[in-house]
């Protein structure tokens, strides 16, 4: 009998290494399932369901790599699972949603813009993948593909919550074919986001900083679609502004 048969390595050890290693993993699949079900959903005209189940996405994929790391789980696998799932979850679902809800009566400009969000999706996931463990973990170089992604998504989402349909005002398809053309440059640019890595959440903080966090979180429930989406705005035009103060400020040096 040859040393490495499972019959040498305790079941409940196998087990516990199977169940370790599928945990992460099943959260990458939920994601990808997410970026899945919102093209389902855009297709079938249910784009507030389907710019949600972006937003969920968002949350599944910022899980599955906390939970590697916590358990110890990290793989190349893994890393090119979660890799291939942003692609559809964060570069594709987005594109086909906005398209659906917004894009298609414009025709050929209209398919031409969602592609090119698609691909800058995938230059920037390619970029982000050859730059790991050299480029400086502070900052992300052009902004993250969920960050683009839930660009794209709240805009749709708020646009629905205030019943604001392109069919009915159609200078809004031009508003949405500027908002994701401005999401999938901005991906492939050379401009700075804060990471946000440098947060210590295994530190200890003032108590008020609890006080914060719930402050956040009513604020985030009280109003989601509009909420979500002016973050992701403010973010988006954060890396601009600090590059411009970078630039001001390199001037008056000189």
């Amino acid at each position: 009998m040859s040393d490495n048969h499972p019959a040498k390595t305790p079941l409940n050890e196998r087990i516990r290494k199977q169940g370790i290693y599928l945990l992460p993993n099943s959260f990458t699949t939920a994601a990808l399932f997410g970026g899945f079900y919102a093209i389902v959903q855009a297709m079938n005209g249910k784009f507030e369901h389907a710019a949600i189940a972006i937003f969920i996405s968002m949350v599944l994929d910022g899980l599955d790599g906390r939970v590697a790391r916590l358990t110890h789980t990290q793989s190349d696998f893994g890393g090119e699972y979660d890799s291939l799932s942003d692609m559809v979850s964060f570069g594709v679902a987005p594109a086909l949603v906005m398209y659906q809800w917004a894009l298609q009566p414009l025709h050929k400009i209209g398919w031409m813009v969602a592609f090119i969000y698609a691909v800058c999706a995938a230059l920037r996931l390619a970029r982000f993948n050859t730059q790991i463990g050299i480029a400086d973990k502070r900052w992300f170089t052009g902004l993250p593909s969920p960050a683009a992604a839930a660009l794209v998504a709240g805009a749709v989402w708020i646009s629905n919550d205030l019943a604001l349909s392109p069919a009915e005002y159609p200078a809004l398809r031009w508003v949405a074919l500027v908002f994701t053309l401005f999401a999938g440059i901005t991906m492939v640019t050379n401009v700075r986001f804060w990471s946000f890595k440098e947060l210590g959440m295994r530190k200890s903080v003032p108590f008020f900083a609890l006080l914060i966090l719930v402050g956040i979180i009513l604020f985030l429930v009280s109003y989601p679609p509009g909420v979500l989406f002016g973050m992701f705005v403010i973010y988006s035009l954060s890396g601009y502004v600090i590059t411009a103060w970078l630039w001001l400020k390199n001037r008056k040096q000189q």
